[in-house]
């Protein structure tokens, strides 16, 4: 795996860990430089590409949120991802939705 998407994917457990954590801009945007050193910028509204082109970044990320959703996009000059989270009761309601609750069981000695 590449580090750009294991930064993806830190990004992503970070923020989707913050659970609770009311941020100044629920968007925000992480740059990594050339040296490695990051920036992040805050409530911009330019497209990630952009933004990474103007700060000489090698690797762009915006992070968003949208109620128990968080959604990571990711841009370097050879790769682009977009991760998302989903909140465990909407996972837990997808994988119990088609079993059943209760368990029936035959009778052996019942007439």
């Amino acid at each position: 795996m590449t580090d750009f998407l294991q930064n993806a994917e830190s990004i992503l457990e970070t923020a989707a860990s913050a659970d609770g954590v009311e941020l100044e801009s629920g968007n925000f945007s992480i740059l990594i430089g050339q040296d490695g050193a990051i920036h992040m910028v805050m409530r911009s509204d330019w497209p990630l590409d952009s933004l990474q082109a103007h700060h000489g970044a090698k690797a762009a990320y915006r992070v968003s949120r949208s109620g128990a959703l968080v959604r990571v996009e990711g841009k370097s000059r050879t790769a682009s991802c977009i991760l998302e989270s989903e909140p465990a009761s909407s996972v837990a309601k997808r994988i119990l939705v088609d079993r059943p609750r209760y368990l029936l069981a035959a009778c052996t000695t019942c007439g």
